[in-house]
């Protein structure tokens, strides 16, 4: 198993022998409790999958690390279990729980929060977001003076009936009583009959749900071309509730339904402006993601090439536009989990995921997130990038059954043409190859992906040849796609007529659409068999046809 953001593995040395450093796991310790908890497996090298065969933890260890971790941490609860592995050798599983209404930190008062696979420590003014996400009580548990029984009656009644339709909910909450469902969904309070404010969002009257604090507005404004507003649609008279929202949003907005003509062949064919999962989850996520903490409408901003959902507030610390892709933070964790169940959006995690996957399959650009000082941007272009991608997708899906990953990652390359093994990282905010692999190797191995000779991230990826003939492919012959063996011979042809030249003047004349990084290379491969001479440095060097016979 890999580090994350939910586990780590260190030597037994960390806390056993003279090397032992328990402030080092405390730190850790309260990097994972101040984010989602996590999993500390002590007793596992970095390079290794499983414990050494003959390894034993010591009878007293598990106690004594608890204590030290009890003696160093304030706010950190943690258990420990020692286990067996496959191969005999043992090592001992630290358990960390989240701490979610509190913050954590070393004895000392230094703050962490794990990000990715390290404990990033907490300081300025990240200090007191991390303090805001930790508030005692959560906006959607505040429990209001609203009983359910003087719910919207007809609101109550269908949320029951979709949550008892639900194939995302067991079948063992399906059998409660009407009251127990909504404890359990934490739409009431469980030791008593009122409403908490999700439970008011949800099923209360159009009065209950506009006296809540910051119960969700949101405005719809369409702009023209000079940046005039045109349209103007809102949802601020808390009629609805967000099932109803969501809905609306849809099926009032008559822009997402809007086509981008192409061509297919003889016939032209309609691709609709935004597809309805990525207008709904993005709503969805406008509304569970948000910061409830401070006040604020949720702003869709119609431009005619692209679409803006504005949330008040920030991202969750840890969260950034950089990792959005993979990294999950439950803001509002009943919310979310109810959202689920009723089908209004993906799983956690997996929304952005699926809006990739759509945006791809498409020929459009996937969404992108802007965060400044007090709110955060989806942006979700309307424009179609490649119309070629379109079809080199379809193709590949209609023959080969891809998995999620598979399909945004072809769709990038389908768009590109050709790329870089360091743009894809980028672009699927990777951490390394090792990451990549599962996102690329499949797409190698049913030959639908072909490389270069390149090295590690020089590695150029790009639709393999019968790929694009099978999908009648017509864009324009691009040098992007050249093969290595023929660029190394256009170099020479260039040099042979032009003399010493500069890799800027080459890449002019042979053609700018190949990546500089590319050109580089296979000039580099020219000088090291000696078909090529280098001189000067930085501005004045100047590449020319060896002279040896």
């Amino acid at each position: 198993m890999r580090e994350n953001s939910l586990y780590d593995r260190k030597s037994l040395r960390a806390i056993h022998g003279p090397k032992a450093d328990f402030k080092e796991i405390a730190k850790d310790c309260v990097g994972f409790a101040n984010a989602q908890g996590g999993v500390i497996d002590l007793g596992i090298e970095d390079d290794a999958d499983l414990p050494d065969v003959a390894q034993r933890i010591p009878e007293d260890l598990p106690t004594k690390l608890v204590n030290k971790i009890a003696g160093l941490t304030v706010n950190v609860s943690a258990t420990t279990e020692t286990i067996t592995a496959d191969n005999g050798g043992e090592f001992l599983r630290l358990f960390v729980q989240r701490n979610a209404h509190s913050l954590a930190s070393t004895s000392d008062g230094r703050y962490y929060i794990r990000i990715g696979d390290s404990s990033k420590p907490v300081t300025g003014d990240d200090f007191f977001r991390l303090a805001g996400e930790k508030d005692s009580t959560k906006w959607e548990n505040i429990v209001s003076q609203c009983v359910w029984q003087k719910c919207d009656r007809d609101k109550l009644s269908d949320f029951i009936v979709r949550i008892k339709n639900s194939d995302r909910v067991s079948d063992f909450i399906k059998e409660k009583e009407t009251k127990e469902i909504l404890d359990y969904f934490g739409l009431t309070r469980e030791d008593g009959d009122e409403m908490t404010n999700l439970g008011v969002l949800f099923i209360g009257t159009q009065s209950q749900r506009g006296s809540m604090l910051h119960s969700p507005i949101i405005q719809c404004i369409k702009y023209d071309a000079g940046g005039e507003k045109v349209q103007k649609y809102l949802w601020d008279d808390y009629t609805m509730n967000p099932i109803e929202v969501i809905e609306s949003v849809w099926e009032r907005v008559p822009d997402w339904k809007e086509t981008n003509e192409i061509s297919d062949g003889l016939c032209r064919r309609n691709i609709i402006a935004y597809d309805e999962r990525v207008i709904r989850e993005l709503c969805a996520n406008s509304l569970v993601h948000r910061s409830y903490a401070v006040a604020g409408d949720i702003f869709i901003n119609i431009h005619p090439d692209r679409v803006e959902f504005v949330n008040p507030g920030q991202l969750p610390l840890g969260v950034t536009a950089n990792n959005i892709l993979h990294k999950s933070v439950k803001r509002n964790e009943r919310m979310a989990n109810l959202f689920y169940a009723l089908h209004l959006m993906e799983r956690e995690g997996s929304g952005y995921d699926k809006m990739y996957e759509v945006q791809l399959t498409f020929g459009k650009q996937v969404p992108h997130v802007v965060e400044g000082d007090d709110y955060v941007v989806a942006v979700v272009e309307r424009r179609i990038v490649s119309q070629e991608a379109i079809k080199v997708m379809q193709t590949a899906s209609q023959n080969i059954p891809l998995k999620q990953k598979q399909l945004i990652c072809l769709g990038m390359i389908a768009q590109a043409g050709s790329i870089s093994g360091s743009e894809l990282i980028r672009q699927l905010e990777l951490k390394d190859n090792v990451a990549l692999r599962p996102w690329l190797r499949p797409l190698i191995d049913m030959g639908l992906v072909e490389t270069n000779d390149g090295k590690t991230k020089s590695v150029e990826y790009r639709v393999v040849p019968q790929l694009l003939r099978d999908s009648n492919f017509k864009g324009k012959t691009t040098l992007r796609r050249i093969e290595p063996h023929r660029l190394r011979e256009l170099i020479l042809e260039d040099l042979k007529l032009y003399g010493p030249s500069s890799i800027k003047d080459i890449n002019t004349r042979i053609g700018e659409e190949i990546s500089r990084r590319t050109l580089s290379r296979a000039i580099k491969d020219l000088i090291d068999t000696n078909d090529v001479l280098s001189s000067g440095y930085g501005k004045t060097l100047r590449y020319e046809l060896s002279r040896q016979d």
